[in-house]
């Protein structure tokens, strides 16, 4: 669900036909999934049913205002256990999860791609998910604002 019809549409415009007809605007709060960009504030959180999945799409993540929902993180992975002097790149993440932008030049810079992403411009989006795990990148998983730290 996308709350906002501007965030539907950028987000419908840049996903795949197939992929794009699971997308839907929301007139209600009821859905359980949420695709929140940056202006997601507190009053909106609060009609979330309970149990509710903010997912952000956004390069910064909502604030956390309920213990009941669920927060995933921005698009992010834990770093390489051979990684050094990595602790927090960003306040938001835990220790040692770095953000996809920041990823993204670790690996062009791993795998020497000369190619540039910038705006809508995209790479290889499975090419990226294999350089990532073969170089030691792991997922990480969704906590409730209760399990957070932040």
């Amino acid at each position: 669900m996308a709350l906002r019809e501007e965030e539907y549409k950028k987000l419908k415009s840049n996903l795949t036909t197939e992929a794009a007809i699971n997308l839907l605007p929301s007139k209600t709060y009821n859905s359980k999934i949420w695709l929140v960009g940056d202006g997601l504030n507190e009053d909106e959180q609060l009609k979330a049913p309970k149990g509710t999945l903010f997912i952000p799409f956004s390069q910064f993540p909502p604030r956390k205002t309920r213990k009941d929902c669920f927060y995933f993180h921005t698009p992010a992975m834990i770093t390489p256990k051979h990684f050094e002097n990595v602790d927090s790149c960003e306040n938001w993440l835990p220790r040692r999860v770095m953000s996809a932008w920041r990823m993204a030049g670790i690996l062009h810079a791993l795998e020497d791609w000369q190619e540039h992403e910038c705006g809508n411009m995209m790479f290889d989006i499975e090419k990226v998910w294999k350089a990532s795990l073969v170089h030691g990148f792991q997922p990480i998983s969704v906590v409730s604002a209760s399990e957070s730290k932040a």
